[in-house]
């Protein structure tokens, strides 16, 4: 058995005259949480859509679980789930009564009511699915999507809609189903979300992956230094971007006989990387370079020489 639950090779998708995944490579370790990021028209969820077998390919190799989903049978679609963006639940059942209604499409279910438990909707079980919240309905679907006990889990914008503290309970329950050991790819727009859970990252632009890693390596590996922000003489605002933030801090420290008035140091975050990988942000729309030379005290630093 391969130590991967995907690999795709040169994959292509079509439509019309729209290119929506352009020789896509991927590969994701059994175990791992891992997740797609790239803009909308990057070609996740059609990718998505293809490692689940909804979707016929136009080009390219591609397995999952050590079948091809474009030929795989019944017995391979058991394991495994997938949460779509729709809701998929019929509305005038229960949560138990649809969740034991769909366990039967599996030939070796998990139990019906442990999975209501597993989400969280022990409360709500003899709730008609009209009736739940926005949140409690994704819960739902999740639980539709693990009921038949999947080795994979492709999660599609599973928190689209939700507050910030029914997301945050989405991803405990997320968490909880990979200390099982489930597989799961997630597409997000949430960098927050995809630096929380996922332990590797793939960045699409116009169906291509740009990027690949640990959330922390990408933000070594294409981020651009430190900021060096602080109060100048005059009482104005001054910044440096800066590869060695330690040296630009302690030249400021001697120009200001100790203390630096106002002295903050960020590093590029997540969304940062992410920005400038799909071209939706440049150095000079957010603001890099030395932003305080001349008479208001700026460090000559490597880079503002």
């Amino acid at each position: 058995m391969t130590h991967n639950a995907v690999e795709v090779r040169g994959l292509r998708k079509r439509y019309g005259e729209v290119t929506a995944v352009d020789g896509l490579d991927l590969t994701i370790r059994r175990g791992e949480v891992f997740g797609l990021l790239g803009p909308n028209g990057a070609g996740k969820s059609t990718t998505v859509e293809i490692l689940q077998g909804h979707r016929a390919r136009d080009g390219g190799e591609v397995s999952v679980l050590g079948a091809d989903p474009a030929t795989a049978g019944r017995a391979w679609r058991s394991r495994v789930g997938i949460v779509w963006q729709d809701e998929s639940a019929p509305a005038e059942l229960t949560v138990r009564e649809t969740v034991a209604h769909f366990a039967r499409y599996y030939p070796a279910p998990r139990d019906p009511e442990a999975v209501i438990s597993l989400v969280g909707l022990e409360a709500k079980r003899d709730q008609r699915v009209k009736a739940l919240s926005g949140g409690q309905r994704r819960r739902l679907d999740v639980a539709l999507g693990v009921i038949g006990g999947p080795e994979l889990l492709l999660l599609d914008e599973p928190t689209t809609g939700f507050d910030p503290a029914a997301r945050r309970q989405f991803w405990e329950l997320i968490r909880l189903l990979a200390a099982e050991g489930t597989t799961i790819v997630l597409t997000t727009h949430y960098l927050e979300e995809a630096e929380a859970l996922a332990d590797r990252l793939a960045v699409i632009k116009r169906g291509r992956v740009v990027a690949e890693g640990e959330p922390g390596e990408l933000r070594a590996r294409f981020g651009t230094g430190a900021t060096v922000e602080w109060t100048g003489p005059d009482g104005a605002p001054r910044r440096v971007r800066t590869a060695t933030p330690t040296r630009t801090v302690t030249e400021l420290a001697a120009r200001t006989g100790g203390e630096v008035p106002g002295l903050r140091v960020t590093r590029p975050t997540l969304e940062d990387v992410y920005l400038r990988l799909t071209g939706q942000v440049t150095d000079a729309d957010d603001g890099g370079g030395d932003d305080g030379g001349g008479a208001g005290g700026a460090p000559r630093t490597e880079e503002s020489r």
